[in-house]
């Protein structure tokens, strides 16, 4: 029952890692578009809420069961669909870390813009930008962790 319980919950973190990620970054992508200070400042407001509530404890917890279930089934750590799940989680984290800084910059730019009734700032592109090309490669990294959690395939 133990093993079927960590399961669950290692089922669910991954839906709320994996759903809070698309969900913030489909609205903030889309928010941005309209170059609205005022939508983009509040989506990015509670994008980074997000990021701390669901992403960050998530991220925590999604190694932590899954080595823990792991154990339970008695399934070596050094499989290969462990240790490539294992290498690819830790590039899709290594990409999120300096998306969350950037989504506060963002989030700080979009304030600024609404308080001073201006434009969003040639700053807020550039952290756009590069939290674009960050998360594609952090998004394909958990389909394909997904995948393996799935298939086990190696």
């Amino acid at each position: 029952m133990e093993y079927i319980i960590v399961k669950w919950l290692h089922i669910v973190s991954s839906t709320f890692l994996f759903g809070t990620g698309i969900g913030s970054a489909f609205y903030l992508f889309f928010a941005s578009l309209k170059r609205e200070p005022l939508a983009v400042a509040f989506v990015a407001r509670h994008v980074v809420k997000a990021d701390w509530l669901f992403t960050a404890t998530t991220v925590v917890f999604q190694p932590a069961s899954g080595f823990y279930l792991a154990y339970l089934a008695d399934i070596p750590v050094r499989s290969t669909w462990i240790t490539a799940s294992t290498a690819l989680y830790l590039f899709a984290v290594g990409c999120w870390l300096p998306v969350a800084r950037l989504q506060y910059r963002m989030r700080d730019a979009a304030r600024r813009a609404v308080e001073d009734g201006s434009d969003l700032p040639p700053d807020y592109w550039r952290a756009f930008r590069i939290w674009i090309a960050l998360g594609f490669p952090a998004l394909f990294a958990f389909i394909a962790i997904f995948y393996l959690m799935v298939a086990k395939p190696l």
